[in-house]
């Protein structure tokens, strides 16, 4: 690492509960669309998994003090469905912003598990590279929170 470069960890807000499930479903019918082998893993088509995932990801009813609730907005914490479809809309911001983000403000290394970044940059980007990232997801829904380095160590949770 270079005198002018700084690590940094990044982490999602309330990433389940954030995620945008219409752009996610886009972005998984995508990433299907474009398996050709699709037809060799499954007798169902991309359209049929489709259906089955807008109404898994649409359907979310959780108890609250006896009372019934839906949740209307993000994937249902403790659905098996949920860490998949975060990952892959994750993955597809995180793409977004290798391919479009300004050369001064591209990671020089960038290491992700879900939402949590492992990352160094320009010290003189850090802020440039926060704006950034918080304006990738076009609902406006996702939102990193940073902390930078301290003496050379990131903080993380030890047990």
């Amino acid at each position: 690492m270079e005198d002018d470069e700084v690590l940094i960890s990044h982490d999602v807000v309330s990433l389940f509960t954030n995620i945008p499930v219409a752009d996610s479903l886009k972005v998984i019918r995508e990433r299907l669309d474009r398996d050709k082998s699709w037809s060799h893993k499954t007798l169902l088509d991309v359209d049929d998994v489709m259906e089955l995932l807008k109404f898994i990801l649409t359907t979310k009813y959780f108890c609250f003090l006896g009372q019934i609730c839906r949740q209307k907005f993000g994937t249902a914490m403790g659905s098996p469905v949920s860490p998949l479809v975060a990952n892959l809309f994750m993955e597809y911001l995180e793409q977004k912003l290798l391919d479009t983000a300004p050369m001064e403000l591209k990671p020089g290394l960038w290491k992700r598990y879900v939402d949590d970044i492992f990352e160094v940059v320009k010290k003189s980007s850090v802020e440039g590279l926060i704006e950034f990232l918080n304006n990738l997801d076009d609902s406006g829904s996702i939102k990193f929170t940073y902390e930078m380095e301290s003496e050379g160590k990131l903080p993380f949770w030890t047990c």
